[in-house]
């Protein structure tokens, strides 16, 4: 990956919807040569998908949760069949440590809080904090360049 494909990353992130005549532009090379690139990003997986990031707010999702679930009652299948089947429950995240998962959810008032917490408290010990601020609610990611990877002095 060159530093015309981490401008087009940096690009695409800021802006998925930009037409290839757009990118051509900004990138200085021809329509073909900007679709080639998209091509081989895409199909070497470092393009995933493209999609719209939609305002929690925007839709009536007000509250933003971080839930810590840890001394899973459940087998693990069981729990995460029942998290990919919960529409507020956004992200999920098996992490290493005293807790066993890390969910962010969305709802819309403090009821729909309740309702998902009683929902999760069969499966283990739950403890939920309320987002009131995010100073990083997004960022574009790029490749980690090589410097950056030695700069530890190796």
């Amino acid at each position: 990956m060159d530093k015309l494909d981490i401008k087009l990353l940096e690009l695409l992130q800021k802006n998925a919807r930009t037409t290839i005549s757009e990118l051509s532009k900004e990138l200085a090379l021809s329509r073909p040569s900007v679709s080639e690139r998209l091509q081989r990003l895409q199909e070497s997986g470092v393009i995933e998908e493209y999609s719209a990031r939609i305002s929690l707010a925007g839709v009536g999702r007000d509250m933003l949760l971080i839930i810590l679930v840890s001394g899973l009652r459940v087998p693990l299948k069981d729990f995460e069949d029942m998290v990919k089947s919960e529409e507020m429950i956004i992200e999920c995240h098996r992490v290493t440590g005293e807790v066993s998962y890390m969910l962010k959810a969305a709802v819309p008032n403090m009821n729909s809080m309740r309702i998902l917490i009683d929902k999760l408290i069969p499966y283990g010990n739950i403890n939920t904090s309320t987002v009131i601020g995010s100073p990083v609610p997004y960022r574009y990611i790029l490749p980690v360049e090589k410097d950056e990877e030695q700069s530890d002095g190796t």
